[in-house]
């Protein structure tokens, strides 16, 4: 069994996450944490655990032990938010809520995963994650559908709306987006 060095633990963790994700989440969300006792139902039921080093209940665990260094791990990167470890928790711990938290407060530390970020800049440059590309737009004539759906990518107006909220939230600056370039600063 590992040692834990006490100088190393964050008491105040656990009420960190909590106020961090109680203004979008809603207090009872987060706090429902506090409900864990380390099953494993989270980590047996996680998709993303069967293929990686990823263990939900391992990340849960050092939250509740007070652990930061959780925060500087590529764990909370791993998970998928499918939502299984959430169904399945037999006490209701919000679980992926809860890894939401962990990375908004990781990704304010300077802490996000490239691939995060990358996907983040979609948004910036096209206004969704994931935009219309080619075959998209040629499918939906097919369909009989207008080619370009009727979204941000498509909307000068729209695109601008999410652009100045990303700017006022300064989202731009957590993921370190190119203004110039359009895309992330090297």
């Amino acid at each position: 069994m590992a040692v834990i060095n006490m100088e190393k633990v964050n008491k105040n963790l656990i009420n960190e996450v909590i106020e961090a994700g109680k203004l979008v989440l809603g207090e009872s969300v987060v706090s429902s944490i506090k409900a864990c006792y380390q099953c494993g139902t989270c980590t047996g039921s996680c998709p993303s655990g069967r293929r990686t080093a990823y263990r939900t209940r391992k990340v849960l665990r050092k939250v509740l032990l007070g652990l930061d260094d959780v925060l500087d791990t590529d764990d909370i990167w791993y998970c998928t938010t499918c939502y299984t470890c959430y169904e399945r928790c037999p006490r209701d711990v919000k679980i992926t809520e809860i890894i939401k938290t962990l990375r908004n407060i990781a990704a304010k530390k300077g802490n996000m995963d490239l691939s995060h970020r990358k996907t983040a800049s979609y948004v910036l440059r096209f206004g969704h994650a994931v935009p219309a590309n080619k075959q998209v737009v040629e499918l939906r004539g097919k369909l009989g559908l207008p080619a370009k759906s009727p979204t941000a990518q498509f909307s000068e107006k729209d695109l601008e709306e999410v652009r100045t909220l990303i700017k006022e939230l300064e989202f731009d600056k957590l993921i370190a987006f190119d203004w110039e370039k359009m895309d992330l600063k090297e």
